[in-house]
């Protein structure tokens, strides 16, 4: 299991460098970030999160009770963005805090699954959020950098109050 970084680690701020080969160490890393995702009950997660500046996510919709169903993208992009939702949005790097977000309602994302092998999925609701989510890390992007500024003013300090001390 790897740590998940907390915000405003600089590496949560660098975007990711592409894949160029699924070998053995990417497996291993993709094992790793589902693990630690499923630890935190988290839906997504990018490798930024958990220190490493590869274009590779993780994600997994599903209701727990379902089991498993993960999505692996390595070098994912969006190739679709359409219509408009605003919905609350929170984050494992920002723990404790959530906000409400405008994010595209539907995409397609394309990119590599952990066998090479080139997928598309078309997305819509949480999926779709996820999906755009996750992109931004790989991005240097957090969730917190779409609030409006008053909302990020107001972030910033309670930010102060509920990041963890570790952290």
């Amino acid at each position: 299991m790897k740590k998940i970084l907390v915000y405003p680690h600089d590496i949560l701020r660098t975007p990711a460098e592409p894949v160029h080969r699924v070998d053995q160490a990417i497996q291993e890393l993709i094992d790793e970030m589902l693990e630690t995702m499923y630890a935190a009950s988290g839906v997504g997660l990018a490798a930024n999160q958990v220190g490493e500046l590869k274009r590779l996510v993780v994600m997994d919709v599903t209701p727990r009770e379902q089991g498993p169903s993960p999505i692996v993208l390595v070098n994912p992009r969006i190739t679709l963005a359409e219509g408009e939702d605003v919905c609350e949005e929170g984050c494992l790097s920002v723990p404790e805090y959530s906000a409400r977000v405008k994010r595209a309602q539907r995409v397609q994302v394309c990119g590599y699954d952990r066998n090479e092998k080139e997928v598309c999925i078309e997305a819509e609701g949480l999926l779709a959020r996820c999906i755009q989510h996750e992109l931004d890390h790989l991005e240097g992007i957090c969730f917190v950098d779409r609030l409006a500024p008053v909302k990020k003013a107001l972030f910033r300090r309670k930010w102060t109050k509920l990041r963890p001390k570790d952290a």
